[in-house]
């Protein structure tokens, strides 16, 4: 029996909210829990179980970014715990697969625990789908597995390492678990951002490719989370992003160095930050990590209103919220499948018309829709971006502290010029000091107009075409006592750890030096700041 909500079915209701286009704004229909009582020491207490490195790939085999021998994805980007995730997993020859599930934290160095094997499972070559509109490609597989997350699982970010007797490849998938419990710190993973720039299934379907016109910042593509993370084609030679997005590139450093030092730290999605601004209650100060680029404006609005109730906030992040998203839920290519197939029609060639199918999991398809604090002269003179139906976006500044400008990517050294900051206490840095190679491969400058706000650090970068930009890192107080603190760089996390398998990057001729006493004093000063402190 269907469950039925003020006479309504789930289904239907999601129908109607697609056809009157507010799906992006919705939140579940099951409500927000309330959230749990805050309990101290869990992440230290997780950390003391048994590590493994076997979490990592060890034989990765790609094709044009695709590892065509063994790939999946999964129905949800994150759940909790008591709830199912459907897995979806495609092989070149038919064969029996396994799926290893590891948790991802310190683990004594390790970087991973061991949490459970799943099959092996009976699987087959599952088709690449046609191209729909927008360039769309969308995954319609047979479901390898359905698997209910444990009660006793903690939050935090999970990786599936698929294997199979056929051949020695490797691939992950990806899924975060989240929870409703009290905490210090929210780390929010960039999952938008990773779907971005994920090519599958081959060079072309990223959101950076269009048809012509070329367009490669347009809102014409849209890419859909129902399809495996290929892997990752800038910046870092990186084989162990097959299949696990953009986490184990700029992310993973920083989870590793929190659950290291046993900060309480509950894990999130940017879709969770979408879709459930409560969430942001239960926490003291909420992280945005590494690549940062793509919100939508609940996504925004949601973190704003909280920093002005008083959440604090850390964007340890470049490039971060430049493009403004919308969400939209799967499409269906098979009309079998469809509860009206006659809205199917072809529209030239292999391409399909998309129809809206909500179910269950509505936010699986992004598409740009503007660029936060609007297109500048010098942007809309490039000619690579929009239109967009709208250019009167709130600038991103006036919740980070900074925004991106052009040129966008670039490198250079952390030059403090404010050391007499509470931020700096301890660190010994004096003005001018710098943190080598720690600005980069995108930043953030422009400092917004905000009272209190300190530029803490400066300088200026130079990109591979030797085009110069600057960056501003700054701090500015809220109005309940809370702070913000803007990075202004995607590679801060390298100064806190290089856990294993991380590579650190080298883009446009400058590369950062990895761990740096000064990076973790500062970062921990910060927390401290905002009241948070390890047991």
């Amino acid at each position: 029996m269907k469950k039925v909500v003020n006479n309504l079915t789930r289904r239907k209701l999601l129908k109607d909210a697609a056809k009157a286009g507010i799906l992006g704004v919705m939140t579940p229909l099951t409500g927000i829990a309330a959230a749990a009582p805050q309990k101290k020491g869990l992440i230290h207490t997780e950390n003391q179980k048994e590590g493994t490195t076997d979490w990592q790939l060890t034989y990765v085999k790609s094709e044009e970014f695709r590892s065509k021998e063994i790939e999946g994805f999964c129905s949800k980007t994150s759940l909790r715990t008591g709830e199912s995730l459907d897995i979806f997993v495609s092989t070149s020859v038919q064969t029996d697969v396994s799926i290893d599930l590891y948790r991802m934290g310190y683990y004594g160095g390790k970087g991973g625990r061991f949490m459970q094997s799943l099959g092996p499972f009976r699987v087959r070559t599952q088709a690449v789908p046609p191209i729909a509109e927008h360039r769309l490609r969308e995954c319609d597989w047979e479901r390898t597995t359905s698997f209910k997350v444990p009660e006793d699982w903690l939050s935090g970010v999970y990786l599936g390492k698929l294997s199979c007797n056929a051949h020695r490849y490797e691939s992950y998938i990806i899924f975060i678990v989240r929870d409703d419990r009290k905490a210090d710190l929210m780390f929010q993973t960039s999952d938008t951002t990773w779907q971005a720039y994920n090519k599958w299934p081959d060079t072309n379907f990223s959101l950076y490719t269009s048809d012509p016109p070329l367009q490669p910042h347009s809102g014409r593509t849209w890419s859909s989370f129902d399809r495996p993370y290929s892997k990752y084609p800038q910046v870092v030679d990186q084989p162990l992003s097959q299949g696990s997005g953009e986490f184990l590139l700029w992310e993973f450093p920083l989870c590793f160095w929190l659950e290291k030092e046993g900060y309480d730290v509950t894990y999130c999605s940017n879709i969770d930050t979408h879709s459930d601004p409560e969430g942001l209650n239960r926490v003291r100060c909420f992280l945005s990590v590494g690549h940062d680029e793509y919100w939508t404006l609940p996504m925004f609005e949601n973190v704003k209103n909280a920093v002005e109730k008083g959440l604090n906030a850390a964007f340890l992040s470049g490039n971060s919220l430049m493009w403004v998203i919308d969400l939209k839920p799967g499409v269906k290519m098979d009309p079998t499948k469809l509860d009206k197939p006659s809205g199917l029609s072809k529209s030239g060639g292999d391409r399909l018309e998309v129809i809206p199918d909500a179910g269950e999991n509505p936010n699986r398809t992004i598409y740009r829709i503007g660029r936060f604090g609007g297109i500048s002269k010098t942007e809309e003179a490039l000619g690579i971006m929009g239109p967009f139906a709208r250019n009167d976006w709130p600038n991103e500044n006036t919740l980070i502290g900074a925004r991106t400008m052009y040129p966008f990517n670039g490198s250079a050294d952390w030059i403090v010029s404010k050391p007499e900051h509470w931020i700096f206490e301890g660190t010994g840095i004096k003005k001018g000091d710098k943190i080598k190679g720690l600005v980069g491969w995108e930043h953030h400058g422009d400092p917004a107009d905000i009272p209190g706000l300190e530029v803490v650090a400066e300088g200026t970068t130079i990109n591979s075409a030797g085009a110069k930009s600057y960056y501003t890192a700054t701090v500015y107080p809220g109005a309940k006592g809370n702070w913000v603190f803007n990075a202004a760089t995607i590679y801060w996390s390298f100064g806190l750890a290089v856990p294993p398998g991380v590579i650190t990057p080298n883009s446009h001729f400058g590369r950062p030096h990895g761990v740096d006493e000064r990076v973790q004093k500062i970062t921990s000063n910060f927390l401290k700041r905002c009241g948070i402190r390890v047991p």
